[in-house]
C-alpha cells in the first residue's frame, strides 16, 4: 500500500525554480574566509541546490582586490544581466544600473534566503543585517590604501576589514542605508563579524 505521508517542501515550491537571488542562509562559518570568490560562489550554488534550484550559474555578489597576483574583480561585472527575483517572484532588480540605483526593491522584507526567510536586521536578536560585499555604492572594488576584502575573502584574523552593506536598509556607518557599502568590518573573524552586526552572510545572483 502506498504511503500517504506528505513529504516536507519549500515554502514556495511554484516560485523556487524562478529565484534568482539570496541572501546566504548560512556563512561559511569562519568569518570572512569564504575560500575566496570561487569558495563564495560553491556556497551559493550548494544552498541553491539544497533549496530545489537546479540548472542556473551562482556568483556571490563580491569583489576583489588586486593583490597577492590576483586582479582586481568589481562585484557588480559578475552576476550577470538581471532581472533578478527572491523565492517568492518579487523582482528586486531589472538590471546592474538598476540594482545600484535608489529604483531597487531590496529590502529587509524583499532581500531574503534561499529558504525563503528573512534575514534579522537592526532591532532583532541577534542582528545580521550586515552583508559581506567588499564593494563601493557602485558596485565596484575600493580603490581605498588597505584591505576592503579580507584579504580576498581568505582571511578570518581579527585585522584586516571587509565592506559591509546592510540589507535592511538601516543603521549606522557612512552610508546606513545603503544595501552594498555601508561601512567596514572590525575584523575577519566571525567575532568580529558578530561584533559589527553581522553572521558572514553574502547575496547571491543567478548569472
Amino acid at each position: 500500500m502506498l504511503s500517504t505521508t506528505t513529504p516536507d517542501l519549500p515554502a514556495f515550491p511554484a516560485l523556487q525554480q524562478d529565484m534568482s537571488f539570496f541572501i546566504t542562509s548560512v556563512g561559511s562559518g569562519n568569518g570572512a574566509n569564504l575560500g575566496g570568490i570561487e569558495g563564495a560562489d560553491r556556497h551559493c550554488a550548494t544552498l541553491a541546490e539544497a533549496a530545489g534550484v537546479r540548472g542556473k550559474t551562482w556568483h556571490a555578489y563580491l569583489s576583489q582586490q588586486a593583490v597577492g597576483g590576483k586582479p582586481a574583480i568589481n562585484a557588480r561585472d559578475r552576476i550577470g544581466k538581471g532581472p533578478w527575483k527572491n523565492v517568492k517572484g518579487v523582482v528586486v532588480a531589472t538590471s546592474v544600473d538598476d540594482l545600484h540605483s535608489d529604483n531597487n526593491k531590496l529590502s529587509k522584507e524583499n532581500s531574503l534566503t534561499e529558504k525563503g526567510t528573512m534575514v534579522n536586521g537592526r532591532g532583532d536578536t541577534p542582528n545580521t543585517h550586515d552583508i559581506l560585499t567588499g564593494s563601493t555604492l557602485d558596485g565596484r572594488v575600493s580603490t581605498d590604501a588597505g584591505d576592503s576584502t579580507c584579504s580576498n575573502w581568505t582571511s578570518s584574523a581579527e585585522s584586516g576589514s571587509a565592506l559591509l552593506g546592510h540589507h535592511d536598509r538601516q543603521g549606522g556607518g557612512a552610508n546606513p542605508t545603503s544595501w552594498n557599502s555601508s561601512h567596514a568590518s572590525r575584523g575577519c573573524g566571525q567575532e568580529n563579524l558578530r561584533a559589527t552586526g553581522g553572521a558572514g552572510l553574502f547575496y547571491c545572483f543567478a548569472v
